[in-house]
């Protein structure tokens, strides 16, 4: 035979594309009820609606197995608490930017936001801490050719005094600084993170720069002023820190740079 019928008129080409037609339909179908397995249903951000899909989109929950024998974790069966953001939006449409009515830095408004996460410490894989004060680390320390910065005095992004260095917390995982330990200028302990932190010069006129060898050090950190280092939230436990506290420390500073000054939120142009 000469033809490629299979019955009748029905051809090869003919059930190529009626294959790939349906295969492809399939797939989006999937592939829309993955992207609905975590976060869903979806809210309206100025009337608070439901905005939910169809059985045929949405899929089945997300179950997260947690090690350490902690059980597991569906985020979409976690109560959902009525939000009340300390913001107005510009303008009256879904969309519009919020614009903070309190203090962003400690309201977790824009790039201050934090997430709600588990208030436990973050784990090794073998069940300790990942986190703590170098002195209750495994055998870490700081190394040899390098200063500690303990005793380091702290300054803000307003070049003033906000403390100085009282211990250094490590990840016991990665073997890196994540925090400093700063007691501020009323005797509170706030936790710094390392990313926000340089280790500076300070010169005989006051200004700050690079370090050199004839120099004094210290830590700059350009994320808050001086007077917001009080305000910076704190741990509940000594010598441990969950991942809430976490998120919360991490969202404080890094908002820092949008917020701990009035101009910083303008445009540059």
């Amino acid at each position: 035979m000469n033809h490629a019928y299979i019955v009748g008129e029905f051809d090869v080409a003919e059930l190529t594309f009626y294959l790939f037609f349906f295969f492809f339909l399939g797939l989006v179908i999937y592939l829309n009820r993955e992207s609905r397995r975590e976060g869903y249903p979806l809210e309206h951000e100025q009337t608070g609606a439901v905005m939910g899909g169809t059985p045929l989109t949405d899929g089945k929950k997300k179950v997260f197995d947690l090690p350490h024998g902690r059980g597991v974790y569906i985020p979409e069966d976690v109560p959902r608490d009525p939000v009340n953001v300390p913001a107005k939006q510009a303008f009256g449409a879904a969309g519009a930017p919020w614009v903070p009515t309190g203090d962003p830095l400690a309201d977790g408004m824009g790039p201050a936001a934090w997430a709600d996460r588990a208030k436990y410490p973050d784990l090794t894989f073998d069940g300790r801490p990942r986190i703590v004060p170098i002195a209750n680390s495994h055998d870490l320390v700081i190394a040899p050719n390098d200063d500690t910065p303990v005793g380091l005095p702290v300054y803000g992004a307003d070049k003033k005094l906000a403390g100085k260095v009282s211990d250094v917390w490590v990840d016991q995982s990665e073997h890196i600084i994540r925090y400093l330990e700063v007691t501020t200028n009323s005797g509170k302990q706030v936790l710094v993170p390392m990313f926000v932190a340089a280790v500076q010069g300070k010169d005989m006129l006051g200004g700050i720069m690079p370090i050199t060898s004839d120099q004094h050090p210290l830590i700059d950190v350009t994320a808050l002023r001086s007077d917001q280092f009080d305000a910076a939230p704190t741990i509940e436990t000594d010598g441990q820190i969950t991942r809430y506290e976490e998120d919360r420390i991490m969202a404080y500073f890094g908002g820092g740079y949008m917020y701990a000054t009035p101009e910083r939120a303008e445009p540059w142009l």
